[in-house]
């Protein structure tokens, strides 16, 4: 557990965008033989989108959306009013949960999530955040991991929280798309006519360096050339002082 748990602060380290957040998450979650997880932050502003990391299986995500599962959701509700870590799942707590949250929670679990241990983060720094992590395992089995791992999944909790509220806060999104720091810094440079090398010069890295953040934007943003990218920029500057 100890090495698994540092190489995750070694991936938190070096993360920069969703993606890098997604899968240092996601890889340490199969390392535990963790079948997913999801991560969900409330933003400040009630216009803000909450922001949403997960490797929950996507047609779950559409069936639970289509249900309008998130009204009725007792895992929601509870980590809004519970600062504490809970476990939840198929017959946990079953006198406190409604005929249709116990058919929310028995078909999660036909997707494979049976049984999960939800963190909810109240740090008085920000809104609301709660990282879970789901398991298709028996009970027994699930309790054990739990009863033994516990705080470590707490702990691991609260350092993705906040090196994502940290690396986030000011991710760049073009057309819902989001850039790294750098992408977007090198895509806005080249927006005002300069060059690789000028960049590289004005942000103290290599021109190889630029190249190789320009490409990471066009590759997010679909587009096969930095004038693509430009324009995408350009059309989101335009909406945003209409």
């Amino acid at each position: 557990m100890h090495r698994i748990f540092q190489n995750f602060i070694d991936l938190l380290a070096t993360a920069e965008d969703l993606q890098d957040f997604s899968k240092a998450m996601a890889d340490t979650a199969t390392a535990l033989d963790l079948s997913c997880f999801a991560y969900l932050a409330l933003q400040h502003s009630s216009k803000g989108k909450p922001r949403l990391i997960s490797t929950y299986p996507s047609r779950w995500v559409a069936h639970y959306l289509r249900s309008n599962y998130q009204v009725l959701d007792p895992v929601i509700g509870e980590a809004l009013r519970n600062p504490e870590p809970f476990r939840w799942g198929v017959n946990f707590n079953s006198k406190f949960t409604s005929k249709a949250q116990h058919r929310l929670f028995e078909e999660a679990a036909e997707f494979g999530i049976r049984f999960g241990f939800t963190v909810p983060i109240h740090d008085g720094h920000g809104p609301i955040a709660a990282l879970t992590f789901a398991v298709d395992q028996s009970r027994p089995q699930f309790e054990r991991f739990i009863e033994s791992h516990g705080r470590v999944l707490q702990l691991m909790a609260m350092y993705f929280h906040a090196h994502t509220r940290r690396k986030l806060a000011n991710v760049h999104e073009i057309e819902g798309v989001c850039l790294s720091p750098r992408e977007f810094e090198c895509l806005e440079w080249a927006a005002r006519g300069k060059s690789a090398w000028e960049i590289g010069c004005i942000l103290g890295i290599s021109r190889n360096t630029v190249a190789f953040y320009l490409e990471g934007a066009k590759k997010k943003l679909g587009v096969r050339t930095i004038v693509q990218a430009v324009a995408r920029l350009a059309a989101v500057k335009r909406k945003g002082q209409n």
